[in-house]
């Protein structure tokens, strides 16, 4: 299956480290050569690369593990592809606009019965399950909310009611933002870390690098990196539970689902 990789920041970030061990991933240290793609918010605007080829190949890749570009938000995906051709119009992360805001997703797993999926005014471009539940996902959030919601945690219930109900149709892990949160809904495999002073060393697990976070950071700093597996060998990382969501903003967890929850955990 495909890989996700996405952060949340309170200050501007570069994913940089991170991103080094995730490229390998695609065609190197495992299988998802079919294509892989990388979203970063930016001061108020919204950057992305696409491209279906390996990442462990791609001079663009090997461009964005050297270039800083700093942001709060970033989601990236390498791609195995199972539903639809290599190409990249079927290349994630995914986008559309709501609320003049654009809206970033990523999902990795398989689905089935994806085609009865309604949806409304946003459609596919590519022929993967995938942009179709992205599609019908976008479609059910304009529908009950055709303006912002004053309360955000009538956004994050619904968003991790459909998320439940894409659950149910196969695996479907989930990495979604709209610039302002950044979601992450595990179905099988999703895994978490937050960094703040003091910071310590970090060890890539798929490449030979080595970064002291303490020697790149301030005192209040806080940097989160969500993964399908663990980037790194010598931290310890947080394993989501199945049907569980997490709504991020600059770097802090604002609230859980679990399961047949109606209403955020408690933090």
């Amino acid at each position: 299956m495909c890989e996700l990789l996405g952060m949340s920041a309170n200050v501007p970030t570069d994913i940089c480290f991170s991103f080094a061990g995730f490229l390998h991933r695609g065609g190197g240290t495992g299988p998802h050569r079919d294509g892989w793609g990388i979203a970063f918010y930016e001061e108020g605007g919204y950057r992305e690369f696409r491209d279906p080829h390996p990442s462990v190949d791609s001079p663009i890749a090997s461009l964005i593990r050297d270039y800083p570009i700093k942001s709060h938000i970033v989601i990236s995906h390498i791609r195995q592809a199972n539903v639809g051709h290599v190409s990249l119009a079927n290349t994630h992360p995914f986008t559309r606009e709501m609320w003049g805001r654009p809206w970033c997703y990523a999902h990795n797993g398989q689905l089935e019965g994806w085609q009865d999926l309604p949806l409304g005014v946003s459609r596919p471009i590519g022929g993967t399950d995938s942009e179709h539940a992205f599609c019908y996902l976008m479609g059910e959030l304009r529908h009950h909310f055709p303006t912002p919601p004053k309360d955000p945690q009538a956004l994050w219930a619904l968003v991790h009611r459909c998320c439940e109900r894409l659950r149910g149709k196969g695996v479907f892990n989930l990495l979604l933002s709209d610039g302002i949160y950044l979601y992450s809904f595990c179905s099988t495999k999703l895994a978490h870390i937050t960094r703040r002073a003091p910071f310590g060393e970090a060890n890539l697990s798929d490449a030979e690098l080595n970064v002291n976070f303490a020697e790149h950071t301030t005192e209040h700093d806080v940097v989160s990196v969500i993964a399908t597996e663990p980037l790194t060998d010598n931290e310890n990382w947080v394993r989501m539970a199945p049907g569980e969501l997490l709504v991020w903003h600059d770097g802090e967890i604002q609230a859980r689902f679990l399961p047949d929850s109606t209403q955020a955990q408690a933090l």
